[in-house]
């Protein structure tokens, strides 16, 4: 834990969030600033700065995690997609040095664009 990162006071309870999902590893939090109802973080409990420092060996609960928020979206009617957005670095738009991934659940004319290109 790093006792500076907001993610990390998220976790050990010290700033209130709403946690929707948790497994032995993850939490799944509502994001403060949704881009759409129900828009979701995945956030390892452990200190990972990027993608590159977190292990393969939560890979496959990683994507487990996020399987099972995104599926709940639709099952639910809460969504007709999604999108998963994960960012490296200030220079990327990580604005939390902690690895955290947005899901957004979409529907048509939904009014959010997210732009890849120029």
């Amino acid at each position: 834990m790093d006792k500076e990162c907001i993610f990390c006071k998220i976790i050990k309870g010290e700033i209130p969030s709403v946690k929707v999902y948790e497994s032995d590893n993850f939490i799944g939090i509502l994001d403060i600033n949704p881009v759409s109802e129900g828009h979701t973080l995945i956030i390892p409990k452990q200190h990972y700065e990027t993608i590159l420092d977190f292990p393969e060996s939560l890979s496959s609960e990683l994507i487990n995690s996020i399987k099972k928020i995104s599926s709940k979206f639709i099952e639910d009617k809460k969504a007709e997609g999604f999108n998963i957005v994960q960012s490296n670095y200030e220079v990327a738009q990580q604005e939390v040095p902690h690895l955290h991934f947005h899901i957004i659940p979409r529907k048509k004319d939904d009014n959010v664009h997210l732009h890849l290109s120029k």
